[in-house]
């Protein structure tokens, strides 16, 4: 029989946590693995303003007809001045080419197809620790993945020398996958003069940049999150930009993304952009219209956008909350370690320094879920949950 030889794969470590999460009993159950946006009440909300426009959407829509391979034209466009800036020259010059994609995972998806199947592109170099979907979607299209370090383990902070090291031996016409912001798992994100180090090293060695830029909003603010990509476009005249709206909308079921290519002139922008579509078609033929829509109107229109703004601004600043309150009742509770780089870090993710036998005492002694690499969602901290999430942590350490 054709299916005697197939074996199962295990779990996904991240997905895969959040199914045993589920099927926990225990009534203090904590959930600090999955990587999504909780509120104060430990609840994954629906963005007001996205609400707002989806009822808008429902009175207006006359038709259920496919989209253009590309997606919808005006979240194409708006994803780009949230990415560039309203007025950028880029945006002018048209010389940069988006197309809606199924989340964030899809846009990388094309991009490594792109690279692979287009380019003619042998490594892409990925920073450790990552996401680990980055090396699966690469090793899967056959390009070979490489390393850089990036996190120092000892004392918490990004391994700025170990990171230049990696990335002087990369080759001309190699891809390096970025973190724009937030970076996933550690939280930690280089500095602007830092960022500004990495583009003109970019530049001069002759790489091809990948932004994987999921949070925008989450760090320090839309415009303040987008340094590092327009440090990299002063010096760099092509980049490739994998976008997500799954955590700053609050749209994580819609998978709502965008990919984007950044070329010397227009007509080269054109003929790369067709090369995608063409890649998008054998995919998936065409994007859905709801979450897109959505965004679109969301983004155009001023009121509604104004008021995305304040509540993605109340949810940055509720992480940020947590993390100082984690921190100080760790202290209180009489942590030995010194915790504190939690608070400097960005995003909904922390490298927390837990290892993975502490993880699993606080699995099955406590029902707190963790990713065995010791990262933890901020964002699943509340009130409620965080004195006993801290003793129980004092426990194992």
């Amino acid at each position: 029989m054709f299916f005697d030889t197939i074996h199962a794969v295990p779990a996904d470590p991240i997905l895969g946590l959040g199914e045993a999460f589920k099927a926990e009993t225990r009534a203090e159950k904590v959930n600090l693995g999955i990587g999504v946006y909780k509120n104060a009440r430990g609840e994954t909300p629906i963005v007001k303003a996205v609400k707002e426009a989806e009822k808008r959407l429902f009175e207006s829509e006359t038709s259920k007809n496919y989209l253009a391979i590309d997606g919808v034209d005006e979240y194409n466009a708006q994803t780009q001045i949230l990415l560039f800036g309203a007025g950028h020259e880029i945006i002018a010059s048209r010389r940069a080419k988006t197309a809606q994609s199924l989340g964030g995972t899809g846009a990388l998806r094309v991009a490594a197809e792109l690279a692979k199947h287009r380019l003619d592109v042998k490594n892409v170099w990925i920073s450790s620790p990552t996401w680990p979907n980055h090396n699966a979607i690469f090793k899967a299209v056959g390009i070979e993945v490489r390393d850089y370090r990036y996190y120092n383990t000892t004392e918490h902070k990004l391994d700025w020398e170990g990171l230049i090291e990696d990335l002087s031996q990369v080759g001309k016409g190699d891809v390096v996958l970025l973190h724009g912001c937030c970076h996933n798992p550690t939280g930690i994100d280089p500095t602007p003069a830092q960022w500004d180090k990495l583009a003109q090293m970019s530049a001069e060695k002759g790489w091809l940049p990948l932004f994987d830029f999921a949070y925008q909003g989450f760090g320090n603010g839309l415009e303040e999150d987008a340094y590092s990509l327009r440090s990299f476009l002063k010096c760099n005249k092509e980049l490739l930009i994998a976008s997500s709206y799954s955590k700053n909308f609050g749209m994580y079921n819609e998978r709502v993304g965008a990919f984007t290519v950044v070329a010397e002139n227009e007509d080269t922008a054109n003929r790369v952009h067709s090369q995608v579509k063409s890649i998008i078609r054998t995919l998936y033929s065409n994007p859905a219209s709801h979450g897109a829509n959505t965004i679109a109107l969301v983004l155009k229109d001023a009121d509604l956008k104004a008021q995305w703004i304040v509540e993605l601004d109340e949810m940055r600043a509720r992480i940020k909350a947590m993390r100082d309150k984690f921190v100080a009742l760790l202290k209180a509770k009489g942590a030995a370690q010194d915790f504190d780089f939690i608070i400097g870090q960005n995003g909904i993710f922390s490298f927390s320094g837990l290892t993975p036998e502490q993880v699993d005492r606080l699995k099955n002694e406590f029902a707190i879920y963790i990713v065995r690499s010791g990262r933890i969602n901020v964002a699943g901290m509340t009130d409620d949950n965080i004195d006993y999430l801290c003793e129980s942590i004092v426990k194992v350490l």
